[in-house]
């Protein structure tokens, strides 16, 4: 426990925290301090997932669910969060966009949304981390309550609405990052835009231009639901206006390398924006992205109507999205040929949901609800399982493994 003791020891901080501290966290405190101190660290250190599911996760979910996420950042900020000692198994290693990971299993934007913390979740175990959304001029996002959790289902509704520290302050917090923090991960941008703003392709062209110097790769987020008037950018007309003016900024200002750039879509598209989008991408020479993330959140309530919080607006994200997200994967890979690369996230909690995702055309894999739900114990989890999926079925590395199924 010694890693509790910036927290424990700065009266201001714990005054402002105390608070949102559960019956579960002091009973985990009283265990510390006595004769379970060893034990107690070890596990919390170790990662050890029945600790976590005991004490950790319910002190947390005790109290609402923003203040459950600032905790976790302030967590991060401080050293609280402990570092993986699993290594990585070579079969998990894979190279794109002359980038190298050494998992496939990435952080979803939404949880370091003002890069707070990225060193931190590098360290835990995800094989890449991607921060944001990020818009140009700081703003407060919904008004809140704007989170929500549908425990039985294992999912959360959110409608934070780009809430953001602006682009020059993230910048720095990224800067520092780079030149003073060690970081020697993957590290991606994903770009937002104002909600007041009367031109959203500036906006994105702005993040392009400021995050260049920092960025290992971009995400274009025009598929969040919260933001009024966001997802009709993926509408044809306007998609190629965005994203040729959008690539020729990256290409402008990215110098020898182009830092790759990828397309976050929705789930919730008709079958025709999903042609057109594809369309786009492949056959307009101007719109050629580098990669798609499938998928954002959904405004659908797939399985969770009898849950009260299903009524709240926003998107909502875990396993109600897993079969759907999936489905989504798979028929983008077919419509582009297997020619870009995707990143497959929605209700990944278990190496099997991972692996189903990488047969149906992902090349990488990310992950958001799951974290909340479990902790840093469901990234070693979800790697041990994919490591013993791969080798299971002869696969030498996961490249040989991508879109499987779209090739029955």
């Amino acid at each position: 426990m010694v890693m509790l003791g910036p927290f424990l020891q700065c009266p201001v901080r714990l005054r402002l925290t105390c608070k949102i501290l559960s019956s579960s966290l002091r009973s985990f405190v009283y265990i510390s301090s006595g004769g379970g101190i060893l034990w107690a660290g070890t596990n919390f250190i170790t990662q050890n997932e029945k600790f976590y599911k005991k004490y950790i996760i319910p002190a947390f979910f005790s109290c609402d669910p923003e203040k459950a996420h600032n905790l976790l950042i302030f967590s991060g900020k401080y050293g609280l969060i402990p570092k993986s000692f699993y290594k990585d198994p070579p079969i998990l290693k894979s190279k794109l966009w002359d980038l190298n990971f050494t998992n496939p299993i990435g952080l979803a934007a939404g949880l370091d949304k003002q890069g707070e913390i990225t060193k931190s979740l590098k360290d835990v175990g995800f094989g890449f981390v991607e921060v944001g959304s990020i818009t140009p001029l700081p703003q407060p996002g919904n008004e809140k309550p704007r989170v929500f959790r549908l425990l039985d289902s294992q999912a959360i509704i959110n409608r934070y609405g780009f809430n953001s520290d602006g682009h020059n302050v993230v910048f720095e917090r990224l800067k520092k990052l780079k030149q003073l923090q060690n970081f020697d991960g993957v590290l991606g941008v994903n770009l937002g835009k104002n909600k007041e703003s009367e031109n959203a392709v500036d906006d994105y062209v702005k993040g392009i231009e400021k995050f260049t110097p920092v960025a290992d790769y971009f995400v274009i987020n025009i598929s969040s639901p919260n933001t009024p008037g966001l997802r009709n950018l993926q509408k044809k007309n306007d998609l190629i206006n965005l994203l040729s003016k959008v690539i020729e900024a990256r290409n402008q200002f990215s110098g020898e390398r182009k830092i790759p750039l990828l397309l976050k879509i929705a789930p919730d598209l008709t079958d025709q924006d999903k042609k057109d989008i594809a369309d786009v991408i492949i056959n307009d020479k101007k719109c050629k992205v580098d990669g798609l993330i499938i998928s954002n959140t959904t405004v659908k309530r797939i399985g969770v109507h009898d849950n009260p919080n299903a009524l709240e607006p926003g998107g909502l994200s875990g396993k109600p999205l897993q079969e759907a997200s999936t489905k989504l994967i798979l028929e983008f890979y077919k419509l582009t040929n297997g020619k870009i690369p995707i990143i497959g996230v929605g209700g990944v909690f278990n190496g099997q949901d991972a692996y189903a995702k990488i047969k149906a055309g992902a090349s990488l894999i990310q992950i958001y609800t799951s974290f909340i739900y479990n902790g840093p114990p469901v990234i070693v989890n979800i790697k041990k399982e994919l490591d013993y999926l791969l080798r299971k079925d002869k696969y030498n590395s996961i490249s040989d493994a991508i879109g499987a199924d779209a090739r029955l």
